[in-house]
C-alpha cells in the first residue's frame, strides 16, 4: 500500500507543470525531431547537429512519443522512471548488503530527499544516468559482497559493466570514469590489489563495448567531426576551463549536498561520523566502498571548471544507505532531536512565504509569485505537519512509523514545491502563447528566432524555427550546416522585408529596436520576456510597444 501511494505521489505532477527553462524545452525537443524525421544516429537540436550528449535519454523518450504522444508527462517519463527504479534498487542494495529493515530505510531517505526528488522530475539527462551509475554501484558492491556464491557475483558484476555502458550511452564518460576510478580508489587504501582479478575485467570490458560502442561508431561515421567535438570540446574542454561560462567555487557543491539531503541532513552527518569511526572488515567493505563513491565523485566535479548542482546526484543513493544505516540504529529520542531542526526550518520557510513576493522583477512580475504563494504554503505546512508527527512517533519509540512519515511527508512537500513553479511558466515557458500562433502555424510559414531561441517553443509547436543573428551552444551545428541559420539582423531584415507572410520571435529590447528601424511587424502576442510577431510585406510598421 505504501509503494502505490509512493508512485501516485512520485506521478502526479509529471503533465501538471508547462515545460520550462533550457533543459526541460531542450531534452523534450531533440527526442521530438528525432521521432519526426526517423534518424536515431544523428541527435539535433532545432533540426541542427547537437552533439553534446549521447542519445539513451533521447531514444527512450522518442519511444515514449511514438507510444503515448507527445506530452508534458511524456517528456519527464525517463526521468521519473529512472528515479522511481533508483528507489528500488537502492532498497535491494541495503536487503542484501545489510538488512531489510535498512534497504527499506535507504529507500524512505533517498526518495524524499530534496535534490533527488526534485530531479527526478525535472527533463534532464542527470537522473538517467544516476540510475545507471547506481546499477554499476550495485553491481560491485553486491558482486563482491563475501557472502556471494560465484553464479550471482558473475551476473552482478556483469550488470555493473551494463550499468557503465548504459551511464556513458546516458551523459558521456564519466559513465566509465567514476565507477573505475572508485575502484582503484579503494584497491589503494585496503591494499588489496588482488580484487582487481574477481572483476571480470576481459569479458566485463567486451560486454561494456557491445552495449556502448556501435552508438559511437555509427555516429561517428555518420558526422566525421563527431569524435573531436564530443570527446575533446564536451569533455576535456568541458571539464577543465570555462568553455561553458559554468564556473563556481570549489565549495559550490556543499551548500546543494546539505540542502540536497533534507529532511536527512542531521542524520547524515551523524551516520558519517559514525561510518568513518568503525572498525574496517577484513574483506570486501562495502560501507567504506560508500564512503569512497561520495567522497571521490563530490571532489571530482568539485575541482572541474563546470558546475551545475544536478552533478553530484549520483552520491545521493550512496548517502541514503549511509544514512539508512544509522537509522537502524538510533534511538527514538536522538532522532526526535535530529527532526526538531528540521521542523523548525520548515517553520521558518512557513513565515518566509509572504516575502515572496519581494523577489519580483521586470521578467517575473509580482502577480506570478502571488499566484504561487498557496502552494508554497502548502508545502511548507506538508514538511512542517509530517515532522511533527514523525518526532512524536519517534519520542515514543517508534522509528519505524517517525521515518516513514517524515518520508512522505518530505516527498509530498518537495512535489508541492515543483508543482509551485507552474505559477511562474507564463516567464518561463512559451506555452501560453500557443493558441495565439495556431492561427498563423501554417505549413510553408517561415518561423524565425531571433537574437535568442526559446528551448521551449519547437516543442509546443511542433516544428523547428529558423535562428537568427544566434548560436550558443549550436554553433558547432551551425559551423557544418550553416544554411540552417540566418547570421546577422541585415540577411534577416531583407529577408522579412520581402516575405507576405513569416512569424518570429524576439526579446523585449529586441522588438523595441526594430520597430524604432521601421521592421513591418504585426504584434500576435506577448509576455514579460518575448515577443511574437507576424510579417507581411504590404503592412506599415505597427508601433505598438507590447
Amino acid at each position: 500500500m505504501l509503494l502505490l501511494i509512493a508512485i501516485v505521489i512520485w506521478c502526479a505532477n509529471l503533465e501538471f507543470r508547462k515545460l520550462s527553462l533550457s533543459d526541460e524545452g531542450r531534452y523534450s525537443e531533440i527526442p521530438r525531431y528525432m521521432a519526426q524525421s526517423g534518424d536515431w544516429i544523428t541527435p539535433r537540436l532545432n533540426g541542427i547537429k547537437y552533439f553534446e550528449k549521447p542519445p539513451l535519454q533521447y531514444w527512450a523518450t522518442a519511444a515514449a512519443y511514438e507510444a503515448f504522444g507527445e506530452h508534458q508527462w511524456t517528456a519527464r517519463l525517463w526521468s521519473a522512471l529512472t528515479g522511481f527504479l533508483g528507489l528500488l534498487l537502492t532498497w535491494w542494495m541495503g536487503r542484501r548488503l545489510y538488512t531489510p529493515r535498512i534497504g527499506a530505510y535507504a529507500a524512505l531517505v533517498l526518495g524524499s530527499s530534496f535534490l533527488y526528488v526534485a530531479i527526478a522530475h525535472i527533463n534532464t539527462l542527470d537522473m538517467g544516468v544516476t540510475f545507471f551509475l547506481t546499477l554499476a554501484l550495485a553491481g560491485i558492491t553486491l558482486g563482491l559482497a563475501p557472502g556471494a556464491d560465484p553464479r550471482t557475483s558473475r551476473r552482478w558484476l556483469y550488470a555493473a559493466w551494463a550499468g557503465c555502458a548504459l551511464a556513458v550511452l546516458s551523459k558521456g564518460l564519466i559513465g566509465i570514469v567514476l565507477p573505475v576510478a572508485v575502484v582503484l580508489l579503494y584497491v589503494l587504501v585496503k591494499r588489496n590489489f588482488w580484487l582487481l582479478l574477481r572483476l571480470r575485467i576481459p569479458t566485463g570490458s567486451l560486454l561494456f563495448l557491445a552495449i556502448s560502442a556501435p552508438w559511437f561508431v555509427a555516429v561517428s561515421l555518420a558526422n566525421p567531426e563527431f569524435p573531436y567535438f564530443f570527446f575533446i570540446h564536451e569533455h576535456l574542454q568541458r571539464y577543465t576551463t570555462t568553455i561553458h561560462a559554468r564556473y563556481q567555487p570549489w565549495y559550490y557543491f556543499i551548500p546543494i549536498a546539505l540542502l540536497g539531503m533534507l529532511p536527512w541532513l542531521l542524520t547524515l552527518a551523524d551516520a558519517f561520523a559514525r561510518a568513518w569511526k568503525r572498525p574496517r572488515e577484513s574483506g570486501f567493505d562495502a560501507t567504506l566502498f560508500l564512503l569512497l563513491w561520495t567522497g571521490f565523485i563530490f571532489v571530482f566535479f568539485s575541482l572541474s571548471d563546470s558546475k551545475l548542482p544536478s552533478y553530484i546526484l549520483p552520491i545521493f543513493p550512496a548517502l541514503a544507505l549511509l544514512t539508512a544505516q544509522r537509522l537502524a540504529a538510533i534511538s527514538g529520542r536522538a532522532l526526535a532531536w535530529q527532526l526538531s531542526v528540521i521542523a523548525a526550518l520548515a517553520l521558518i520557510a512557513l513565515a518566509a512565504v509572504p516575502f515572496t513576493p519581494r523577489l519580483a522583477s521586470a521578467s517575473i512580475p509580482r502577480e506570478l509569485y502571488l499566484n504561487q504563494m498557496p502552494w508554497l504554503y502548502a508545502a511548507a505546512a506538508a514538511l512542517l505537519v509530517g515532522t511533527l508527527a514523525a518526532i512524536a512517533c519517534a519520542r515514543r519509540e517508534r522509528v519505524a512509523h517517525a521515518v516513514t512519515i517524515c518520508a512522505f511527508a518530505a516527498l509530498a512537500s518537495v512535489q508541492l514545491l515543483i508543482a509551485s513553479e507552474d505559477s511562474l511558466s507564463p516567464a518561463h515557458s512559451t506555452y501560453h502563447a500557443i493558441d495565439k500562433l495556431k492561427p498563423y502555424l501554417k505549413p510553408g510559414v517561415p518561423f524565425y528566432s531571433v537574437g535568442g531561441y526559446e528551448q521551449t517553443l519547437p516543442f509546443y509547436i511542433k516544428r523547428t524555427v529558423t535562428l537568427v543573428d544566434y548560436q550558443d551552444e549550436m554553433a558547432f551545428g551551425l559551423t557544418q550546416e550553416p544554411r540552417l541559420w540566418v547570421p546577422d539582423m541585415a540577411s534577416f531584415e531583407r529577408l522579412w522585408r520581402t516575405q507576405e507572410n513569416a512569424l518570429a520571435v524576439m526579446p523585449l529590447e529586441m522588438y523595441a529596436r526594430l520597430t524604432a528601424a521601421g521592421l513591418p511587424m504585426q504584434l500576435i502576442e506577448h509576455d514579460t520576456e518575448r515577443v511574437f510577431v507576424r510579417s507581411a510585406a504590404r503592412l506599415q510598421p505597427t508601433g505598438v510597444s507590447p
